[in-house]
Order: C-alpha cells, then sequence, then structure tokens
C-alpha cells in the first residue's frame, strides 16, 4: 500500500516530544503507550500489526506478532486515525531523555535497521518487521544481539536515541562504534564485531570487549547515552537493598538528608 504523508514538528530539546499532523482519513502508527496527547477527531485503535499489508490474512498477522515477541515489543500496535474534517494533531514521546530522529525512508533506499527497541512511530504504509544478524559475532556480542527492526517503505518514521545524536555519512570507509552507542543504519552497510584490542586494553580499558564495525557506503547514526549505560549509573548510584548508602560522600550525604527533612 502507498504510505501516508504526514507533516511532523519535534518540540523540545533534551526531552523531546514528536508532535504529528495529520489530514483527514489519515494514520500514524506506533508502539503501544508512546502516545503523549491528541486532538479531537483522531480515534485510536489496537491491531494486530503494522497495516502495511492492509489483505493479510489472520495467520500471516499472527506471525509478525510472533516476531515482534523476539523483539520484546507488545503483540500490538496502536493505529491512530483522523476521522474529523480538518486537520488534527497527535503526539508522541520518548520513554527517556533524548533525541527523536525522523527517517525519510524514501531518501534512504527504502530500508533502514535500527534498535529494536528505538522506534517510536511511522506513518501508515511502513512495514516495521525484524532483521536477523547473519554474522555470530554480531549476534552474540554486538548489543543487540541477533536481532534488529526492519523499516521499510516510503514515508516518514521517527526512532529514539539516548543523548547527543552523531549521522555519519560513510563513503567507503570503515567506522568503529561502542556497541550500544549504534541507534540505526542504512541497510546498505555491514554490520560486524570485532575484538576491541589487545588483552590489557580489553579488560583494563574500560570500553568492553568488543566493538561494532560498520564499512560500506550509507549513514549510520549513534547516539551518546545508550539506556544501558544511564541505567548502570542509576543502579550504581541508588540505595542498596540492605539499606547502606552508596551516595557521594556517606556522611556529608546523610547530614545533607538530614537537613533537607529525608
Amino acid at each position: 500500500m502507498e504510505t501516508h504523508e504526514i507533516d511532523y514538528e519535534l518540540i523540545g530539546d533534551d526531552m523531546q516530544i514528536v508532535e504529528i499532523e495529520l489530514d483527514p482519513e489519515e494514520t500514524v502508527v506506533a508502539e503501544a503507550g508512546a502516545m503523549n496527547y491528541l486532538e479531537e477527531d483522531i480515534e485510536f485503535e489496537a491491531k494486530m500489526g503494522d497495516g502495511s499489508k492492509p489483505r493479510q490474512g489472520m495467520l500471516g498477522k499472527l506471525f509478525d506478532a510472533g516476531k515482534r515477541v523476539l523483539t520484546g515489543e507488545s503483540i500490538f500496535m496502536t493505529h491512530f486515525t483522523n476521522h474529523g474534517a480538518l486537520k488534527k494533531k497527535v503526539a508522541f514521546a520518548a520513554p527517556y531523555p533524548g533525541k527523536i530522529i525522523c527517517m525519510d525512508l524514501k531518501n534512504l533506499s527504502g530500508e533502514v535497521l535500527c534498535q529494536k527497541d528505538s522506534f517510536l512511530c511511522a506513518a501508515l504504509g511502513t512495514q516495521i518487521s525484524i532483521a536477523f544478524q547473519k554474522r555470530l559475532g554480531a549476534g552474540f556480542f554486538g548489543g543487540e544481539g541477533f536481532i534488529l527492526q526492519k523499516l521499510q517503505g516510503s514515508g516518514k518514521a521517527f526512532v529514539h536515541a539516548g543523548g547527543t545524536v552523531v549521522t555519519k555519512e560513510l563513503q567507503g570507509e570503515t567506522l568503529r562504534v561502542d556497541t550500544g552507542c549504534v541507534v540505526a543504519f542504512e541497510s546498505s552497510l555491514q554490520f560486524d564485531v570485532q575484538m576491541a584490542g589487545g588483552l590489557k586494553s580489553m579488560f583494563f580499558g574500560g570500553e568492553g570487549l568488543f566493538l561494532a564495525t560498520l564499512r560500506g557506503h550509507g549513514r549510520v547514526w549513534l547516539q551518546s547515552l545508550p539506556f544501558s549505560r544511564l541505567a548502570d549509573r542509576i543502579i550504581q548510584s541508588a540505595p542498596s537493598f540492605q539499606g547502606k548508602d552508596k551516595g557521594e560522600g556517606s556522611v556529608l550525604g546523610g547530614l545533607g538528608r538530614l537537613v533537607d527533612g529525608n
């Protein structure tokens, strides 16, 4: 089916939302729970599938839903449709600090691979499926596992990245990246994982044992703060289950909380 043409506006800086303007009978498809607000006349419905194959039978829908389970996502996707006579807006927010990236698939060879949890929403007609890594190294050590999300179509799709986004255009060279910092890349690029270096660098360098390598011709989007890195820092700074304080300077930290009344 033809992809719907949607207009959008990115609002905010480090806690962004994307506000999408829908013409009458236009639809945007989003992950469950991503919606922030919507105007009247926009109705939403949870459906099994992305709606890109309107003639797909129930067996095909169940098969696609099973593949989504592998990515850790909900079986259902939410379809937001403007049933009014005027243009209306619906907004979607990312679940943690970072940036929202608009990917116009018609300018990206019609296909992009991204982290399995980075997809936010897309115009109806975009095919949202999964892609398996062909290389064992990338699958076991790539930070993304064997499974990536594949976005195909000719419309606009939106993905979320943590921290600051850096876009690199490769012209045949090789780029090495921390495995968790890869958000998305064009399918024309080769993705693999290689050892970081010598044993001393691997164990004491603090950069992990492996680096993702991308080579070829195409674009890659990188994030400065993967959610896993953010979560690790939060866990390290949180009080332990035994009630011990792990804050900065436990004595001063305790006095500070007394002053705060905690």
